[in-house]
């Protein structure tokens, strides 16, 4: 009885935790949103006339939403037949962990068959297409290379294309659209389920406009026929709230827009926060006891994070709840300069990066930059200048490449 009063203290004090936390870097962001945005999805008029009398397939997560409601309970309740729901990683309601294989299922408020596109298969098959007439994709992107939802994207097109079906886009706004920033993936032998496109690791496109990227670079064997619904009022410059968490551990507009820079750290031995109800706003390690006063323990959290880096063992590290996310905004940067720090404090070097393929000089850090360079002067010591100075030729081509696929200032 005690311990079952001690788990309901818990869960009741993590919540209150994780909604103050929310309010305090929803206000730290520094800007709420305008008011004037319009996501395709909430103008419904331009795109249920193209629905209505059609088998319609919907690529969705809990971050597509009319109003406030899911896209597929609202477009059920507006008589538009949806035979089949395609989930991307963490799921349809989006309450699996990160990496998690998920099941096909029948959607129980619903009654629509789920099929998981992070399971048995990443992109859906002739039979699973063959009855439907019109597939709709509307999911919260963030804007990365490492963010597994434009692979999914990739996938659906190249199923559409290859089936004959057009796709519908209801596109939303990239939080981080305001950088570009990072190495360009350039080697094929740096791709994995993490990183499969040629492009910076932040691309600043929205989920339409990188659409008209895959299309338009060659990424498909034939180009995939998309209607988009573009956001209105909007230009990615703006700064702009998401208005639901778009995956378990980006749980608050901070972690949204430290991502880019923390989720650098998985491949080190540098825990970024999982495992914690603070993830990907800080940053820690047993190793850097005594260097740091700020400390926490992650343990398995249901949901989030069941094998967290460093479960169960104090870390000592950088705490980034409070950091000033106008700093990047300012910058249009990346910041770099916690991965050196975090490096040379680090007393086991050898051990900072974490092995990645086997029989391969390439770390499981290298897969997610898409690149060796960057680990490789990290350990050289090269400065943060020189280090920005190489990735300049690399984005300077894919801006200009960029700019032929902008939907938006």
């Amino acid at each position: 009885m005690m311990r079952l009063i001690l788990m309901l203290f818990i869960a009741i004090f993590a919540t209150s935790n994780i909604e103050c936390y929310a309010q305090s870097a929803s206000s730290n962001q520094g800007a709420s949103n305008n008011p004037g945005i319009i996501t395709g999805a909430d103008q419904t008029e331009k795109y249920l006339p193209l629905l209505k009398g059609k088998r319609i397939g919907v690529v969705a997560n809990q971050s597509s939403i009319i109003g406030k409601k899911s896209i597929v309970d609202s477009l059920v309740n507006l008589g538009i037949k949806i035979v089949k729901v395609f989930g991307p990683e963490h799921g349809f309601r989006g309450n699996a962990s990160n990496g998690a294989v998920v099941s096909n299922e029948i959607d129980a408020k619903t009654g629509i068959p789920i099929i998981s596109l992070y399971g048995k298969n990443q992109k859906p098959s002739k039979e699973q297409l063959a009855d439907i007439d019109l597939m709709v994709f509307d999911i919260q992107d963030v804007g990365c290379r490492y963010y597994t939802n434009i692979n999914t994207l990739e996938y659906v097109m190249e199923a559409c294309a290859e089936n004959n079906k057009e796709l519908l886009i209801l596109d939303r706004p990239n939080p981080n659209g305001y950088v570009v920033d990072g190495p360009v993936m350039t080697d094929d032998k740096f791709k994995s389920a993490i990183g499969i496109h040629y492009t910076p690791m932040t691309h600043g496109m929205t989920i339409g406009e990188f659409a008209q990227y895959l299309n338009g670079e060659g990424y498909l064997k034939e180009q995939c026929k998309i209607n988009i619904i573009k956001v209105a009022n909007y230009d990615h410059d703006m700064p702009y709230v998401l208005p639901i968490n778009p995956s378990p551990n980006l749980n608050t507009q901070q972690a949204v827009m430290l991502f880019p820079s923390l989720c650098m750290f998985e491949g080190t031995a540098i825990n970024e926060g999982r495992g914690t109800f603070m993830p990907f706003t800080i940053l820690g390690a047993p190793a850097l006891k005594g260097k740091y006063a700020f400390s926490y323990k992650p343990v398995s959290i249901p949901g989030m994070s069941e094998k967290p880096n460093h479960k169960d063992s104090v870390c000592y590290g950088l705490d980034l709840r409070s950091y000033e996310i106008n700093k990047l905004r300012k910058s249009r940067q990346i910041n770099l300069s916690w991965l050196i720090e975090l490096y040379n404090a680090y007393p086991d070097k050898a051990h900072f990066f974490t092995p990645g393929r086997a029989n391969q000089d390439i770390s499981a850090f290298d897969l997610r930059i898409g690149t060796d360079q960057l680990r490789k002067q990290i350990i050289a010591g090269v400065s943060e200048a020189d280090i920005r100075k190489s990735w300049e030729p690399g984005l300077q081509n894919f801006k200009n490449i960029r700019m032929k696929y902008l939907l938006y200032p």
